[in-house]
């Protein structure tokens, strides 16, 4: 399980079809010397499995295949050398959760709209970040509530049909891959599961709270 809380950003190196599956290496020299073969490592908020660890390299590097659901559902085989991806380690049990439950399970991917500064001429400045998300996940995004975007947990301002926008503070457009990514740009996008949580409940107990329910049980 991630937080959404980006650790550091990567260097793509390459993105190679090999056997079947599509290979992707990044440089980090940051996170590299912490993996393990066979770790979980989110990758602009796609969770994927440390390979081909190589610490001494220069720079130090580790690989991730793409299965056949990542690639259709994800950007990351879409990226290009030299491409900026932003990455997390997995939280460690017990830890206190800094942003929100993010599983690393990408939902779709969204267009980037917009990404303007609050403030001209100052590098303080916060930014609105607007995307436009596909319309099936519209139903599990809402106003204040959590969003993870290429791996950022973020909270939504504002929802107006199927475009979303949210704040972005400095540090993060300064630690994150947000600020090399043109306008138009295909963004990884998680919503909230414990929204899905509640989707299947409310579909597995009826109708949910009604008028009725709330008579019938002292409201």
């Amino acid at each position: 399980m991630f937080t959404g809380l980006i650790e550091t950003t990567g260097t793509v190196l390459a993105v190679t079809p090999i056997a079947g599956v599509t290979r992707i290496t990044i440089a980090s020299p940051t996170l590299t010397s912490k993996l393990n073969t066979g770790d979980s490592i989110a990758v602009s908020g796609v969770c994927l499995t440390a390979l081909s660890i190589e610490p001494n390299a220069f720079p130090p590097r580790f690989s991730a295949d793409l299965a056949a659901e990542t690639i259709a559902l994800t950007t990351l085989s879409r990226l290009e050398p030299g491409s900026i991806v932003n990455l997390e380690l997995p939280t460690p049990a017990g830890s206190p959760l800094g942003g929100h439950v993010v599983q690393g399970h990408v939902d779709g991917t969204a267009t980037l709209v917009a990404l303007d500064a609050i403030t001209a001429d100052t590098e303080l400045t916060d930014y609105r970040l607007r995307i436009s998300i596909p319309e099936q996940l519209t139903a599990y995004v809402v106003n204040k509530g959590s969003i993870t975007i290429e791996g950022i947990s973020l909270t939504v301002a504002s929802v107006r049909g199927n475009e979303v926008e949210v704040a972005i503070i400095p540090h993060t457009y300064a630690a994150t891959s947000l600020r090399t990514l043109p306008i138009g740009s295909p963004l990884n996008v998680e919503v909230d599961v414990l929204a899905k949580y509640a989707e299947r409940q409310q579909k597995s107990n009826g109708p949910g709270i009604t008028e009725q329910y709330l008579i019938a049980n002292g409201y």
